[in-house]
C-alpha cells in the first residue's frame, strides 16, 4: 500500500498490512466529549461506533486535505523533476558520442 496515504498518522505494522492506529468511541460518549473527540484527530484518526459496529471516521483538516488533493499526472512529475533536464543531457550526449563513433568507422574503412 501507498505509505504517502499513512503520512501524518500514528501507524503500527501488523503482518503484511499497515494499520493506522485510531480511538473509538461509542456516538454517545462522542457527542458527550465531542471537543476531546476533535482534538484528538490531530494524532489519530477518530472512529466512531453505532451498536458496535464502525460508521464513520473523524480525521483532522490537514490529514483530511493529503486525502483529497490531486495526484499529479506522471508527465508533470516526470517535467518538474529536478533530474528532467539533466537525464535529457545525457541522453543527447550519448546520442552524440555514438553518432561520432559512427562516422569515424565510416572515414576508417
Amino acid at each position: 500500500m501507498n505509505n504517502a496515504l499513512f503520512k501524518g498518522f500514528n501507524t503500527s505494522q501488523i503482518g503484511d498490512e499497515r494499520v493506522i492506529k485510531s480511538r473509538s468511541w461509542q456516538l454517545q460518549e462522542a457527542k458527550a466529549k465531542f471537543s476531546e473527540v476533535i482534538k484528538r484527530t490531530s494524532s489519530e484518526p477518530q472512529i466512531i461506533t453505532v451498536r458496535g459496529e464502525d460508521v464513520a471516521v473523524i480525521i483532522s483538516f490537514e490529514n483530511y486535505k493529503k486525502l483529497v488533493r490531486p495526484k499529479p499526472k506522471l508527465y508533470d512529475f516526470i517535467q518538474n523533476s529536478p533530474l528532467c533536464c539533466r537525464e535529457a543531457d545525457i541522453i543527447f550526449d550519448s546520442i552524440e558520442k555514438n553518432k561520432q563513433l559512427c562516422e569515424e568507422r565510416d572515414l576508417n574503412l
